[in-house]
């Protein structure tokens, strides 16, 4: 398991929780990246970026507007991109967090896919089928139920990648 930079000191009082890549791995066989994203909630963003600027991260351009990447101190650390989010599901899934084996916060299963599902690059859809294959019809179930109520009009798309993940995989 790769270490991840001591994100419990830097953000101390800062409600957040590992997404993307390092995510995964509490879910599934994690796989090599140099990749540290992170969600927080919109209001904390500031906070965020104060809080690396302190710890000697730089904060590079903004790529969107509520999102920004803190490169490490001396280039040779990981790079941690912040999504700063205001999405109604956002507190929920905060308030519910899981850890991974080093102990990192991670979104819950069903808000991940929800997220992924929402973003919808080809690495996100590659990444939901990764957290589906890994999921038991409770877990599937509970996945369904959020994407209904926070996004109903990719029902169908999670449908299909379900139905997807169980012909390339077979059912849990």
């Amino acid at each position: 398991m790769q270490q991840l930079p001591d994100l419990w000191r830097i953000l101390e009082n800062i409600h957040w929780a590992l997404v993307g890549t390092m995510a995964l791995r509490a879910y599934a066989p994690e796989r090599l990246t140099q990749d540290i994203d992170i969600v927080i909630q919109a209001h904390e963003e500031q906070a965020a970026r104060l809080a690396f600027t302190v710890a000697g991260y730089r904060i590079g351009n903004p790529l969107l507007i509520g999102e920004f990447t803190a490169h490490a101190p001396d280039d040779t650390g990981y790079s941690i991109g912040v999504l700063a989010l205001k999405e109604p599901w956002l507190n929920e899934a905060l308030s519910h967090l899981e850890y991974d084996l080093a102990g990192f916060p991670v979104l819950p299963r069903q808000f991940l896919i929800l997220m992924k599902l929402q973003a919808g690059r080809a690495q996100d859809i590659a990444d939901i089928t990764r957290l589906l294959r890994q999921a038991n019809q409770t877990e599937r179930s509970t996945a369904r139920t959020v994407v209904v109520t926070y996004a109903p009009d990719l029902l169908d798309d999670f449908d299909a990648l379900v139905a997807l993940t169980d012909l390339e995989f077979g059912t849990r």
